[in-house]
């Protein structure tokens, strides 16, 4: 179970919901376009091949423990690594949003809705579902 609050004001500030009130998704019908936010899978620390698609370097040619590295991270003139270096880091974990989903079923008894198209995540991740 999950709690999450929501502004759920009209335009003057005149609140929609009163404390008590189920909310459900009678809200949707079938057809409609939606918004989609997620938090993604996590992969943990990652090297730049997976987290940047970099190429890596060459296999043979004298190239003993370079195969997945970087490479250059900076040249000679500044003693410094420049602001946004895409580097090897923590991957995945980040709030994604899916525009213009359809609905594709809505089932009201069960409190069910199939939306066509990939939403970021791992089961049973809260998805915030904002109709358009």
């Amino acid at each position: 179970m999950y709690l999450r609050e929501f502004r759920t004001d009209d335009t003057q500030g005149n609140p929609v919901y009163t404390v008590g009130d189920a909310i459900d998704i009678s809200t949707f019908s079938e057809g409609d376009k939606v918004t989609v936010s997620s938090i993604s899978k996590g992969k943990g620390f990652q090297g730049v091949v997976k987290r940047h698609g970099f190429k890596g370097g060459p296999r043979s040619h004298g190239q003993k423990h370079s195969e997945r590295e970087p490479g250059s991270i900076g040249g000679g003139l500044r003693t410094r690594v420049p602001k946004g270096m895409r580097m090897a880091g923590r991957m995945g974990s980040d709030r994604i949003t899916q525009k213009n989903l359809e609905i594709v079923l809505v089932d009201k008894e069960n409190n069910l809705m199939l939306v066509k198209g990939a939403i970021a995540g791992k089961r049973g991740t809260l998805v915030e579902i904002v109709s358009r």
